[in-house]
């Protein structure tokens, strides 16, 4: 090569490189919502300069609709393809309240859906939310701003009311819809006519339907109604950084593929924090699969002192709050390919994993979570036979369940693990290890007697069997069930077993350790065919190869 052309190289190599910081530099297009009017006075309704902000943004092709510090008004915003909001330091997008009754104006109305027979008001419509999309990718609302769902309703009533506010009395449930409602003979008992809500009043902070490529990160939701965040079909999503305190669920995301949600506390005193589901709210049956769930906190404090730092704690007489992660209840397509990682659960419920509507749950693991003050089953599992959809669908299927690394301390004495499908239906392949957890204990011998229904029908939570007969773990029709170095312990004596298993086939414990209160057994086996015992303190090494139909170790 010519000596001119050499020195000419690095010369274009420079222009390349300033070329591309000039491009990394440009600041996107950018839509100031007060460019379009909205005053962020926390008083004038700023629908309006919202929505055209968002409506110019997406006209050009896309951009970021940008909100300064300030408190901003609004009712329904409507979402965009190719569109970001971004709340900046100092924001409050707040939920107006609804007009009066009676009085036009308020919410988007809430869309119609004939598949609102098997599920309540709140998963069947997106429309009423104050933020809200339909068929929509490449969105994200970003940003350390806040959203304040002071105006919506938890479902029952026009709005609800604030932490600290005197709660009115709940209206007396109906017994089904009117006569002349169209669904008046709805098997299931939906529309329920306590939770519909009329138009003009929102009850979700944020909902999603049929969208792809979506990114939430590093907001806040305070209060956020039935659902800080419903998202219904909602595929190749992040969900990242956020903080959420709120009056029923967190996040639920439903139906949805590829999802990650990372970094997020959730705090959910009345209802589940983070939740995946798979409903029949889109007329059709799609399973919520390949999801990550890792980094993050859930629990029950007292509503806003998770955000104000309190962390407050009012003591229930039965149960705890709810605030946990749980697969369910809605499930008619399943769940698959889940991973939960590295999650805190604190003053709340336990992990649960429910499929009772036709769906199929399997492929799922679960490890390194830490458990504190948790008011019942610390693991739950449960197929069961609600099949809440339609034509009748068959009993479904929960399979390949792998849950390692779990640490539990201050848990109820009343559920201990359950793990619990159908006769005829059994949960298979469910392998807990290197689990230690700690019972407050009590259990009375009158309670070690007790019979636990099959409930097959009946909605899924641990506290529909009642207190179950053994303190540590109750497991029954189940097939193939791996427990490898488990500690269970009960801080007070309790005279239940540690351990039932019932119509088990192949039950494998390998160094687990559930030592008794005096003159009660650890293990007791019901009708169950292969278990193997191996360097379990105080038990003998024991092989039944043959069914067992009665016996305590």
């Amino acid at each position: 090569m010519h000596p001119k052309s050499l020195r000419v190289v690095p010369r274009i190599a420079l222009c390349l490189i300033g070329a591309s910081l000039a491009l990394a530099q440009t600041p996107p297009r950018t839509f100031d919502v007060r460019a379009f009017g909205a005053t962020g006075d926390g008083k004038t309704l700023d629908t309006g300069a919202i929505n055209q902000a968002i409506d110019a943004a997406a006209a050009a092709g896309g951009g970021t609709v940008y909100f300064s510090a300030g408190t901003y008004a609004s009712y329904s915003i409507h979402l965009k393809s190719n569109v970001t909001l971004y709340l900046d330091q100092g924001v409050t997008l707040l939920a107006a309240d609804p007009p009066a009754e009676g009085s036009p104006g308020g919410y988007d109305a809430p869309e119609p859906n004939p598949f609102d027979l098997y599920q309540d008001f709140g998963h069947c419509h997106w429309h009423n939310s104050l933020i809200w999309g339909e068929n929509l990718e490449n969105v994200a609302i970003l940003g350390p701003g806040r959203i304040f769902g002071k105006g919506l309703s938890r479902g029952f009533g026009r709005k609800d009311v604030l932490p600290g506010e005197p709660r009115p009395p709940r209206p007396p449930r109906p017994d089904g819809p009117p006569p002349d409602h169209p669904t008046a003979t709805a098997p299931f008992g939906y529309p329920n006519p306590r939770d519909t809500l009329a138009p003009g009043i929102g009850n979700k902070a944020i909902a999603l339907k049929n969208c792809r490529n979506v990114i939430f990160r590093d907001f806040t939701i305070y209060h956020g109604g039935h659902f800080g965040i419903l998202a219904t079909a909602v595929d190749n999503w992040t969900c990242d950084g956020l903080k959420i305190d709120t009056n029923r669920d967190g996040i639920d995301f439903d139906c949805c593929q590829n999802v990650r949600v990372a970094n997020c506390t959730v705090n959910s005193p009345n209802d589940d924090g983070i939740c995946p589901k798979s409903s029949f709210g889109l007329g059709y049956n799609r399973p919520t699969e390949n999801v990550t769930i890792t980094n993050c906190q859930v629990s029950g404090y007292d509503e806003g002192t998770l955000l104000d730092g309190t962390y407050r704690r009012t003591p229930r007489t039965h149960g705890g709050p709810t605030g946990r992660i749980k697969c369910g209840t809605e499930a008619n397509g399943g769940f698959k390919n889940i991973t939960i990682s590295n999650c805190v659960f604190d003053f709340c419920l336990g992990l649960a994993l429910e499929e009772v509507d036709g769906g199929w749950m399997e492929d799922i693991t679960i490890t390194n979570l830490t458990m504190r003050d948790i008011g019942n089953a610390p693991i739950f599992i449960r197929l069961g036979a609600r099949l809440r959809g339609p034509n009748n669908p068959p009993v479904g299927v929960a399979r390949r369940i792998k849950i390692s690394n779990v640490v539990a301390s201050n848990v109820s004495a009343d559920h201990g693990i359950l793990i619990v499908g159908l006769p005829g239906s059994r949960i298979e392949d469910v392998s807990l290890s290197n689990v230690l957890i700690e019972y407050k204990g009590g259990g009375t011998k009158d309670e070690a007697a007790r019979v636990v229904p099959e409930d097959e029908k009946a909605y899924p939570e641990p506290g529909r069997f009642g207190t179950i007969p053994s303190w540590g773990l109750f497991a029954r029709h189940v097939k193939g069930l791996a427990l490898d170095h488990v500690e269970l312990r009960a801080l007070t004596a309790d005279l239940r077993p540690a351990i039932i298993l019932d119509e088990v086939v192949g039950a494998d414990c390998d160094h687990v350790k559930a030592l008794p209160a005096a003159g009660t057994p650890t293990i007791v086996l019901k009708n169950v065919d292969g278990f193997v015992a191996h360097g379990c303190p105080g038990l003998a090494d024991t092989r039944r190869d043959q069914p067992v139909a009665d016996e305590n170790l």
